[in-house]
């Protein structure tokens, strides 16, 4: 069965209709497939506050409205997606920041996709091109 660590970028895919979001669609069907157990998901604790913020942020930008941002937040949380504690990671994130110039939030997803011997995916484009050559990193372009 494929394990995917899953940045906050695809699930804020899930957060919006497919025809408003670009990669929408390849979102929900890798939602559907882990809704099917046909893949495992995994994040890191970091992902919770990057989706609020997301989420904060289409409000901000009145996109929609606070009561949906909350209960689309707790469709989200509702999935049990298994998190882990993302202290144990700081150090080898920082280490591939630096060494490949991203950022410690984006590292932290791939230091956890090493240590659980699973691949992350994002839809972060620039990332996975950047990292996809030296790590388990796919874009959801082409899932």
């Amino acid at each position: 069965m494929t394990r995917w660590v899953v940045d906050a970028s695809v699930a804020v895919k899930w957060c919006f209709p497919v025809p408003a979001e670009n990669l929408g669609a390849e979102a929900r069907e890798l939602l559907l497939s882990y809704r099917r157990r046909d893949v495992q998901f995994l994040v890191p604790d970091l992902f919770w506050p990057e989706l609020a913020n997301a989420l904060w942020k289409a409000v901000w930008r009145q996109k929609i409205d606070g009561d949906l941002a909350e209960k689309t937040f707790a469709k989200i949380e509702d999935l049990e997606i298994p998190t882990v504690s993302s202290l144990g990671f700081v150090p080898r994130a920082l280490q591939i920041a630096l060494r490949h110039g991203r950022t410690v939030y984006d590292s932290l997803y791939v230091a956890l996709a090493l240590e659980a011997q699973a691949e992350l995916i994002t839809a972060d484009e620039r990332l996975a091109n950047a990292l996809a050559a030296r790590f388990p990193v796919k874009w959801l372009g082409a899932y």
